[in-house]
């Protein structure tokens, strides 16, 4: 982790922060069509000790809106007087499709799909570029947060490049349910991060359009703790890891073999065997159900909420985990941990 000097002020977008200070900051993106100016709007928290830059965001997809709330919550914890090191949080990145309750941009391209951009490309490659230049070159680590599309539910679960120690030993003290090690998509936040040398975790948590709290909880707990452990804040909590997550590297989507009306029975964070029934399709008669089977043994890591469906949908999606077990009541144990709502009290920050 790259560090600074305790006395330095953080320029961003042409705005300086002191030492110990809070700077919101609206940086440009476009004008709308209106003629009003559309804005991508930060908040730095900058500590009064050296230590790394991060940055915390949100809503890339616009209607992922569980990271927005993981960030307020985050902030109301947070002193930069009693900080170490830099934190700028965006929590909407596309504040067009925010505005919206749309995942895309008016374009219809996909932001994530649109780094590292150019400064003069369409609307999705500027805000990727302003997003790369802005945030992503300040800093030496990013925490990314999505959910699942609309009409799904994606169990809390940190994904992180394959082959990075430094970045599982963070994801472990982040402390979700499952930890996933995936392949980078070209054109995604994580890709052009790694290019730039800056570490990520993705937590994918939630749906679509809506908050819930053990996805909050999870976030908010989860970012505090990577704090601790880069000694941006100093609290007695935590002072042991929890429950060890469950791991895995490999995942696959079990899909609609027929329309039908879809009756599931191993929802997000159910452990499964192979030739377990996970899900039972029948017709809207109710005749002909027939079971959809897990090929693998592993963890349900995300559903489709959404019961009618058509032949090819996707129903859910299941992480093979490394050691299978202990699966079941490791889970038990960390959602237990999670919602006992461990949340620091503002005064617990020294």
């Amino acid at each position: 982790m790259t560090n600074r000097n305790k006395n330095d002020l953080f320029e961003i977008a042409g705005h300086m922060v002191a030492p110990g200070k809070i700077g919101d900051i609206a940086i440009p993106i476009s004008d709308l069509s209106a003629g009003m100016q559309a804005n991508m709007v930060v908040r730095v928290f900058h500590g009064k000790r050296a230590g790394p830059t991060i940055f915390v965001s949100a809503a890339i997809h616009g209607d992922e809106i569980i990271g927005t709330e993981i960030i307020r919550r985050v902030m109301k914890k947070l002193h930069p007087s009693r900080m170490a090191g830099t934190v700028i949080f965006v929590p909407v990145v596309n504040m067009y499709g925010f505005i919206t309750h749309s995942r895309y941009l008016p374009d219809r391209r996909d932001l994530n799909r649109s780094f590292p951009g150019t400064e003069k490309g369409s609307l999705a490659s500027q805000l990727a570029h302003i997003f790369s230049t802005e945030i992503i070159d300040h800093c030496s680590l990013g925490i990314d947060i999505h959910s699942a599309a609309l009409h799904r539910y994606n169990l809390p679960q940190i994904r992180i490049a394959s082959g990075n120690p430094m970045l599982k030993d963070l994801a472990m003290d982040f402390g979700p349910p499952v930890i996933i090690e995936a392949d980078l998509r070209p054109g995604s936040l994580r890709a052009l991060a790694r290019e730039a040398g800056v570490d990520m975790l993705l937590l994918e948590a939630g749906e679509a359009l809506r908050f819930d709290e053990f996805s909050v909880l999870t976030g908010v707990n989860g970012i505090l703790r990577v704090l601790k452990k880069l000694e941006m804040i100093e609290t007695k909590r935590w002072s042991q890891r929890g429950t060890p997550p469950a791991q895995a590297t490999r995942t696959l989507w079990l899909r609609s073999t027929r329309g039908g009306i879809c009756r599931l029975v191993s929802p997000s964070g159910t452990k499964v065997h192979v030739g377990d029934p996970v899900a039972y399709i029948s017709d809207i008669f109710g005749d002909g159900e027939e079971a959809i089977l897990s090929p693998i043994d592993g963890i349900v890591i995300g559903h489709s909420n959404l019961p009618v469906v058509n032949q090819g949908d996707a129903l859910l999606h299941i992480a093979e985990v490394s050691i299978f077990d202990t699966v079941s009541e490791r889970l038990e144990q960390i959602e237990d941990a999670i919602t006992g709502n461990q949340l620091l009290d503002e005064d617990e920050v020294i």
